[in-house]
Order: structure tokens, then sequence, then C-alpha cells
């Protein structure tokens, strides 16, 4: 059997001049569609966990705007402050700006931290309340190290 060498098919015009279908048009937009939900997903998740926080001066301050929002406050625990109830597990304290005396009431509903006593400075997070409190349902701890001149840092998440 042999094949001519010179038998080339040839496309036929309407298919030549045809333009392509949308087909390709789809695909691109879904791309576009699928990077856009990507980026905003990464914006949403990076500014939910930032790590800026408010001084106690800067939430007592805006405390009108802050009220019922979710808010980070650090501040230096109040020596003698601490209120613990193991019963209803809770915790009460205050926090206070080293800059001015003015002070914050946590309340921090969950197991009390071992090393509260040496707490030096807390950062908390949950929501202010619209009796100036601060309901906690998460709370960092630097404690000073004996071994080590940096603040060992202790992390506790609400029970509720």
């Amino acid at each position: 059997m042999t094949h001519s060498a010179e038998y080339i098919p040839s496309i036929p015009d309407s298919l030549a001049k045809a333009k392509p279908k949308n087909g390709n048009l789809k695909f691109v937009l879904g791309g576009v569609v699928m990077l856009a939900l990507v980026v905003v997903l990464i914006v949403y998740s990076t500014a939910s966990t930032g790590a800026y926080y408010l001084t106690v001066a800067e939430t007592l301050e805006r405390a009108p705007t802050l009220t019922g929002q979710r808010v980070r406050v650090s501040g230096t625990v109040v020596d003698g402050s601490e209120d613990w109830r193991p019963q209803e597990m809770t915790l009460r304290f205050a926090v206070a700006d080293e800059s001015s005396h003015e002070q914050l009431t946590i309340v921090f509903y969950g197991p009390r931290p071992d090393n509260f006593q040496r707490a030096a400075a807390a950062i908390v997070e949950g929501e202010l309340m619209s009796d100036g409190s601060f309901q906690a349902d998460t709370l960092l701890l630097k404690c000073p190290s004996r071994y080590e001149e940096e603040p060992e840092e202790i992390f506790v998440q609400s029970t509720r």
C-alpha cells in the first residue's frame, strides 16, 4: 500500500475563518475570579491575625467607639488586683499603662495560668463591655524568666 506524499488535507474555508468560541474566555474569567478570591482571603486573614494592639490609655480614650468590638489590649498587670474564683473559673485583674496611671479591669473565663503571680505584662484579646470592663477570651502573659533576658510568654485560651 502506497500513499501519495502530495496529499495534504485542506481545512475548509468555513473552519479557517471561524473565530474561537468563548470557551477560553470562560477559563480566563474563572482564573481571574479564583485569583481575586485568594487575594481577598489572604488580606482578610492577615488583617484579623495582625499583631497590633492598643494600650490601656488608647482603649479608654476610644471606649465609645470600641464597645462591643473585638480588640487586643496590652498593659502592665497591677499588683494585688487579682481576683481568682476557681468555682466559676473566673479571673479578674487590672492592667495599666506605663505612661499613665489609668487602669482597665479584665475578666477572663478559663483556667488561671500557674505563673500569673509572676506576670509583668499581659496582652488580652476580647471585647470591651459597655460597663467599661474588658471580657478577654485570650490571655497572653509576659513573665520575667529566671535564665534569660527575654520575657517568657504564656498563651492561654478561654474555655467559653
